[in-house]
């Protein structure tokens, strides 16, 4: 194996490499607002995890790609957590994957055959885990390296779950632990204790195929997962595209074990100040609330859980359940009501 880190490759790694939410608008801002196409039901239209076309009255085909710059050294610990990611969209819109194709863009001078082959052995464990094959993909030759998969799942019309139905009233229960750029601009300095990289790594690599489990519930309105954009970014695109506001709880927002430690030690990534800067007025903070805290909740997560608007009274037995699948950082963290689109955070 080549005795460079993926890491010094890369500007940025994971889903911190992600453009800010805001200049995402702006690139999207002239597209226009109807769709002309009957058999889309998802689109560009709202900030949703994937694209979703109706092929009849039973079958829907879900389709994402995602891909992005290393967020650890070891090359087949970052194929698993791109391929892990990748898939979470199809998850995240109540689907099930079917197929994947591999993107791939290496820095051929830098990085041995051997990295290569190992990061694509990564992302051919999770597929397998998840029961789907790489079906092909396509290269490059690129000044950093890049990897990730398009996806292509199934889904039945009445499962699909967007990010853009949930109700005034629901719970809102998120399935994983935060804290993974805070955890991996530690790493990127060295400063990340062994213990809290197999944290990260365990987060990063379960597959959020609950996801598909939960879209056969119709007590569950609304579906998205936690990624680049940090746990506010996400809830804010779900209160925005729902027109709800939600109310988070500090207090049952499952952090990983020593995000906050590092928060307070200054190991933030670039991106979660960008993400803050993004959300505009349409988020309130308590006002004593230090920098670091906020940090946190801005932070941008790679492979992170899914954010799950449920009926209230149902919202226990869901917990349960998803716990018993295997997510134990499980939360219930606030709930959401009428008002004006945003979060407030208590």
């Amino acid at each position: 194996m080549t005795s460079v880190r993926l890491t010094d490759l890369a500007h940025g790694g994971g889903c911190g490499c992600k453009l800010a939410p805001s200049v995402l608008q702006e690139l999207l801002a002239n597209k226009p607002a109807s769709m002309p196409f009957a058999h889309l039901l998802v689109g560009t239209e709202s900030s949703d995890d994937a694209a979703v076309w109706q092929v009849d009255e039973k079958t829907c085909i879900i389709a994402t790609t995602d891909f992005f710059m290393p967020v650890v050294d070891d090359p087949y610990d970052f194929g698993r957590i791109a391929a892990t990611n990748a898939l979470s969209d199809v998850y995240a819109m109540g689907g099930k994957p079917i197929m994947a194709l591999a993107i791939l863009g290496m820095p051929l001078n830098k990085l041995d055959v051997e990295t290569v082959r190992a990061i694509l052995a990564g992302g051919e464990c999770i597929c397998t885990q998840a029961g789907i094959p790489i079906a092909g993909g396509h290269s490059i030759d690129s000044a950093e390296p890049i990897y990730g998969l398009a996806v292509i799942g199934l889904c039945a019309p009445g499962n699909v779950r967007r990010n853009t139905t949930a109700q005034a009233g629901d719970a809102l229960i998120l399935t994983k632990g935060i804290g993974v750029g805070i955890y991996s601009a530690a790493f990127k300095k060295q400063a990340l204790p062994p213990d809290a990289y197999a944290e990260m790594l365990a987060s990063t690599t379960l597959l959020n195929r609950i996801g598909c489990e939960l879209g056969r519930h119709e007590e569950v309105h609304a579906i998205t997962d936690v990624t680049g954009f940090g746990l506010l970014g996400h809830g804010l695109e779900l209160a925005r595209g729902s027109g709800v506001r939600i109310r988070l709880e500090s207090s049952r927002i499952p952090f990983f074990t020593q995000a906050e430690a590092l928060a307070q030690a200054g190991y933030i990534t670039g991106a979660s100040e960008r993400n803050w800067n993004s959300y505009g007025d349409d988020v309130t903070l308590p006002a004593d609330l230090p920098e670091w805290r906020r940090a946190l909740l801005t932070d941008p997560q790679t492979s992170g859980g899914l954010l799950v608007a449920c009926a209230p009274e149902k919202a226990e037995a869901l917990k349960a359940t998803i716990v018993a699948a295997g997510y134990a950082r499980t939360s219930i963290i606030g709930e959401i009501t009428a008002g004006t689109p945003g979060i407030d955070v208590a």
